[in-house]
């Protein structure tokens, strides 16, 4: 091929230093106390955002994009000095969608932020987006992962300090695991001693529960977070409760949906008490001061 077709074809395909970046954004719980500074500014500088509507709101809370009222029926925000930015309402059906959006996006020079709830790559948009690169060929598409605050970290700070010492997470969604695979890992987790953080308790948790309480005694200490890190403005609101592994299955009114998270204790994890509230803590190794 001769230098004058490399060169266009070069131009058709672009080049990394044409393009934009590709930022997939954890925004933690996705009010402005627990976003980093980098997610922060990687959204208010970026081209484009894709959000979902709830992410959106908890976005404009601060200003990191533009409100609605200086939105335009085509999603184009104008900020204060005059920087437009295209907002992307992300929706669950949409994602193989959005995801070769964004990669357009990026090679006609945009930057684009992608944003994902907690951190993306705790069961998050990051996996997504590299399959769909590859099944799309889009090696020359810069991606950035933004780390951001998961549901364990938010709802053990709420409770106190029970991952101290070794833990793990599960989801008990089965939408892409079987539950033979997630009853297996939760039975290897609770044998192993592990402190375990259930995500996607919506479903099967009283299910997990039992199988637990096959390898783990009905009085390990159990927390039941609800919307970490949101206070009011998450979908039921901020709350924890605390209960012991053998009674957490009878507390199904506590479980409200996507936004709630068990921490499983060990036999380790004890409670503190104070004059307001009760927290959980699970030592990290010697019990004495003087063994730290």
């Amino acid at each position: 091929m001769s230098s004058e077709s490399d060169s266009a074809a070069a131009e058709t395909a672009g080049t990394p230093e044409d393009h934009g970046t590709l930022s997939v954004v954890g925004i933690g719980p996705g009010l402005p106390d627990h976003m980093t500074v980098k997610a922060k500014r990687v959204i208010e500088t970026a081209d484009v955002v894709i959000a979902s509507s709830l992410y959106q709101e908890f976005l404009r809370a601060d200003g990191t994009i533009p409100s609605e009222e200086r939105t335009d029926e085509d999603g184009i925000a104008t900020r204060d000095d005059g920087f437009e930015q295209e907002i992307v309402r992300s929706t669950m059906g949409r994602q193989i969608e959005l995801a070769r959006a964004a990669f357009d996006y990026v090679r006609e020079g945009k930057d684009v932020a992608h944003v994902s709830g907690g951190d993306p790559s705790v069961y998050g948009k990051s996996d997504l987006i590299f399959k769909m690169a590859d099944e799309e060929d889009a090696t020359d598409v810069p991606i950035e992962i933004v780390p951001g605050m998961t549901a364990a970290l938010g709802g053990s700070a709420n409770v106190g300090a029970p991952l101290c010492n070794d833990f793990c997470t599960v989801s008990l969604s089965d939408k892409w695991r079987g539950w033979d695979e997630i009853e297996e890992k939760l039975r290897a987790a609770a044998i192993s001693d592990f402190v375990i953080v259930l995500y996607n308790c919506w479903r099967n948790y009283e299910r997990a529960v039992e199988i637990v309480r096959e390898e783990r005694t009905d009085d390990a200490r159990v927390a039941i977070v609800n919307d970490a890190g949101r206070a009011d403005a998450g979908r039921n609101g901020e709350s924890e409760f605390i209960t012991t592994l053998g009674e957490a299955a009878d507390h199904d009114d506590k479980v409200s949906g996507m936004g709630t998270s068990l921490i499983v204790g060990t036999h380790e994890t004890e409670t503190w008490s104070n004059d307001d509230r009760t927290y959980l803590v699970t030592p990290r190794g010697g019990r004495d001061v003087e063994d730290f």
